[in-house]
């Protein structure tokens, strides 16, 4: 089965788009409008929910959110879990809130306030000047609003190269290239159609959970090298010529962590000025920043990964839930599969 992209909507190509002269060379910014706040959250009307509601075969449903206390350490410096409080006014009568909550601390999706491109800034030209709690601006409630709901693939790239004798050894965080992602599409007989919702399993929480040892889980947060896509123009090519809508993983942040020194996203300042930056190089910025797709992060994929090796049926329907919090920039995922 043929996993070429095929267009059907008019749009550039990603090889088009980096020839742009009227908007960032690589963006699409303006081709949804001028006013777009959901970037390629468009593509779903792609993605019939008739057809994608033709993919439940066995009525089984998978939750992929990690319970709250499954991270037993932050994986980020600046995400700290949550203080769960419970009151009661009587014996009979239980209420709650959190203190410090950070809405992309485990299972998240990444809004499009989150990261924007250095030399062009957010996506579609928004002005950042707005991007206040009581300013909607490419907050999470437009996502919410979509609503996102689908047709939905999963390439098990973790399981596809153990098959081929080559797992990943994610103590070292390696690289996967797109030529990894194309190979596990093939292997599995894959399809992506224009508008689908992309789920990329590289089996990082399965080893996080059941093969790390709580030192190595304990210095993740300072020692951070994290498996994930190799940061390319040919990924995001892939990415946007097959007209993903959104895309996920089970892992800290999609791509590999830090960004690999041959990425083409470092900025000339930090190519030639040393300019520290622990966001330098990395893919986030030409995908949520000049492409607005929604980054997916830590998904709990491995129980669907299972019942999809099984019967060898790798697409179901997808919803994704974000809360729909006017201005926010990131939101737990609050992700169902159906299959």
């Amino acid at each position: 089965m043929s996993t070429e992209p095929q267009p059907i909507d008019g749009l550039p190509s990603y090889a088009e788009l980096r020839t742009r002269t009227d908007a960032p060379a690589g963006s699409n910014w303006f081709l949804f409008g001028r006013d777009d706040q959901i970037g390629t959250l468009n593509l779903l009307r792609h993605n019939s929910l008739c057809e994608a509601a033709g993919e439940v075969r066995d009525g089984t449903a998978f939750h992929l959110d990690l319970p709250s206390d499954a991270l037993t350490s932050s994986l980020a410096p600046t995400r700290k879990p949550a203080e769960h409080r419970i009151f009661s006014r009587t014996p009979y009568h239980h209420d709650e809130w959190l203190d410090g909550f950070y809405t992309q601390y485990g299972s998240q999706l990444d809004g499009l306030r989150h990261i924007a491109h250095p030399d062009h800034g957010f996506y579609n030209n928004a002005d950042p000047r707005r991007f206040t709690t009581d300013d909607g601006l490419l907050g999470m409630a437009n996502l919410a609003a979509v609503p996102i709901a689908g047709r939905a693939v999963l390439l098990d790239i973790g399981r596809y190269l153990e098959g081929t004798g080559a797992p990943l050894d994610h103590l070292s965080g390696p690289a996967v290239g797109v030529e990894v992602v194309e190979a596990t599409a093939q292997a599995q007989g894959t399809e992506i159609r224009p508008g689908d919702i992309l789920l990329l399993r590289f089996g990082w929480l399965d080893w996080y959970r059941n093969v790390a040892s709580d030192q190595v889980r304990e210095g993740l947060v300072t020692n951070q090298f994290h498996t994930g896509l190799r940061q390319s123009h040919e990924m995001v090519a892939w990415l946007w010529d097959h007209r993903v809508s959104l895309v996920a993983a089970d892992n800290f942040a999609l791509e590999c962590w830090p960004a690999q020194p041959d990425s083409p996203f470092f900025t000339d300042p930090e190519i030639h000025g040393g300019h520290e930056d622990p966001h330098a190089g990395i893919m986030h910025r030409a995908l949520i920043g000049l492409l607005g797709m929604p980054i997916g992060e830590l998904w709990d994929i491995d129980a669907l990964a299972a019942a999809c090796a099984e019967d060898r049926r790798w697409s179901f329907l997808v919803t994704v839930a974000p809360m729909p919090l006017v201005g926010g920039v990131g939101s737990p995922a609050n992700a169902i599969a159906i299959r």
